[in-house]
């Protein structure tokens, strides 16, 4: 038996596209009319600025909104590294308590050699002998030297914590560079623009975000890998089979560090970036530099030793313009004919490197799939689901039938999307709850 929202539907889908204009219009209604001012097209003026400083607004909100994001993050990044640094720092003081003292002689060896001695005189003595025992030892602190894994240990300990206090260091003076960096500086607004526009050129050309956000945590890095080692060289001093133990949990995270920055390097969005892994990026790019330049030291010389005659030609008549014609044409066919087969020889590899971004079609389904999820919009939702209906792709649109929570939500949608409508639009509205219905259903 037919419903209701059927009956209705089947009469208004005749003319679904007026309603859905109908609707888009009445659910607009409240747009504030400052919005319709972004649409004018402005007119070009003789000089720089003279639109009314309707440039500027737009231009300082868009500034302020670029420095305010990167302030704001770096600011965050240095807290965290501060406090990272000096819990680091203070468990690495704590070993270098235990371990520093290894590189000095022990008194207690000393007196224990001399009260060796005297035992020895007064024994001498009590068997009735007084001459000095000839076989009385020297000082063990006159002889004393730390063994060469005490001495690593040290070191290792010593650059780790050198390493975490530079850092800190920098942190500190990154806040005060971020601190300048946004500081307001007198005159009037001009002024400040282009005060802060020369700052902010001034932290690309010198690269103010790569040293506090790469460079800086690549510093506390080290330190801790450093650390690390030298803990489980220490531990293997006192029993070989705790220095194993705590050496396997240390190589296990020392192992994810080194797959979170290959597959961040793999995958150029993937959220596990790390200066190590944009080091890997970078390594990856000189390599393939390498493989150019190799390629071309190889194929220019067989291209040159081809076209000698040609060449010879050219350098013979300079005034033939049809002989330079047919050189340079058969030297660019040559030459990108090669470059060709350097591509078929070298993107099986590419794609072992570096992973394929998505295609547009691919984002466009993930922004529906993801509204259409995720939002509580009735007109978001709406508008997913009549961008849905333009989607043509036959691989596509499988992959989202058979994503049984998108099914499922779609379908949700299309039962509860009359009522809705009208809940939001008003009961008289009957024709646009329709139009909702059907875009639904469609889709």
């Amino acid at each position: 038996m037919a419903t209701r929202e059927d009956k209705e539907g089947s009469q208004c889908w005749p003319n679904f596209e007026t309603v859905s204009q109908d609707l888009s219009l009445t659910m607009n209604t409240a747009l504030d009319t400052r919005n319709q001012a972004f649409f004018e097209v402005p007119v070009p003026h003789e000089h720089f600025g003279q639109d009314g400083g309707k440039f500027y607004h737009y231009y300082d909100a868009l500034a302020d909104e670029i420095d305010d994001n990167m302030v704001t993050g770096l600011k965050e990044q240095l807290d965290g590294l501060l406090i990272f640094a000096g819990l680091f720092a203070g468990v690495n003081t704590a070993f270098l308590a235990l371990t520093l003292p290894l590189m000095s002689p022990d008194p207690a060896d000393d007196t224990n050699a001399i009260l060796r001695d005297t035992n020895a005189i007064l024994l001498n003595l009590a068997r009735g002998r007084n001459g000095t025992p000839s076989n009385t030892n020297t000082l063990p602190s006159e002889t004393f030297s730390p063994t060469g894994k005490v001495l690593t240990i040290n070191v290792l300990f010593s650059i780790s914590l050198t390493l975490a206090l530079i850092s800190s260091f920098l942190a500190v003076m990154g806040r005060q560079w971020l601190v300048y960096y946004r500081k307001r500086s007198g005159g009037g607004p001009e002024r400040q623009r282009w005060e802060q526009l020369r700052r902010f050129l001034g932290a690309e050309r010198w690269q103010l975000e790569l040293v506090l956000d790469d460079f800086l945590p690549s510093l506390l890095q080290i330190g801790l890998v450093i650390f690390c080692i030298s803990l489980v060289i220490y531990l293997n001093t006192l029993h070989p089979t705790l220095s194993k133990v705590v050496g396997a949990f240390m190589y296990a995270g020392l192992a994810i560090l080194i797959m979170t920055a290959i597959l961040a390097s793999w995958d150029n969005f993937c959220p596990f970036q790390s200066p190590l892994s944009k080091a890997v990026s970078s390594f990856i790019s000189l390599v393939s530099l390498a493989g150019r330049i190799a390629w071309s030291s190889v194929i220019y010389p067989y291209l040159l030793i081809l076209y000698a005659p040609k060449l010879v030609d050219c350098i013979r008549q300079p005034s033939d313009e049809a002989v330079r014609s047919d050189f340079i044409f058969r030297w660019q066919r040559a030459e990108r004919w090669m470059y060709e087969r350097y591509l078929e020889l070298i993107s099986p590899l590419v794609g072992y490197f570096k992973r394929r971004n998505e295609e547009d079609g691919t984002l466009q389904l993930a922004a529906i799939r993801r509204t259409i999820c995720t939002s509580d919009d009735a007109r978001a939702q709406m508008h997913a689901a009549s961008n849905l209906l333009s989607i043509t792709d036959t691989d596509l649109l499988n992959r989202l039938a058979t994503d049984y929570e998108f099914v499922f939500r779609i379908l949700e949608l299309s039962r509860s999307s009359y009522q809705r409508t009208l809940q939001l639009c008003g009961r008289d509205r009957a024709d646009l709850a329709t139009a909702a219905c059907w875009l639904y259903r469609a889709a």
